[in-house]
């Protein structure tokens, strides 16, 4: 199915790295979801009921990155945050981009970003 939401750019502050002063100290944490579902019903219907609701998708991620427990790795974060979205009705597909903009890295860098991606067909 080739219809999706996306939503880009959610922002969390959260408590998950392999070092003690990440998890002690926390840090900003940014989620982009891809969710791939079909919109007839939703196009027909001009129902909310019928598609996949955006916010509940932030609030997944939020939820994922300050109410659950401190991960060591973004990958175990961002696995998380796709599986609770893959059991919403209506979804076929969901991608899931972590990124940790202040990663512990001592040398310059744009970015570091993992994704999960989980599929139902």
């Amino acid at each position: 199915m080739a219809d999706r939401i996306e939503l880009i750019g959610v922002e969390a502050f959260g408590h998950h790295g392999v070092f003690s002063h990440e998890k002690d100290t926390g840090q900003k944490f940014i989620v982009d979801m891809v969710v791939w579902t079909d919109f007839r019903a939703a196009a027909d219907s001009d129902s909310l009921e019928d598609t996949i609701n955006y916010v509940q998708l932030a609030d997944i991620a939020v939820n994922a990155v300050e109410v659950q427990e401190g991960h060591d790795l973004i990958e175990t974060l961002a696995s998380n945050i796709a599986d609770q979205i893959a059991e919403l009705g209506g979804v076929y597909a969901v991608e899931v981009t972590v990124h940790k903009p202040q990663a512990p890295i001592a040398h310059p860098f744009g970015d570091v970003r993992v994704v999960a991606r989980r599929s139902k067909r």
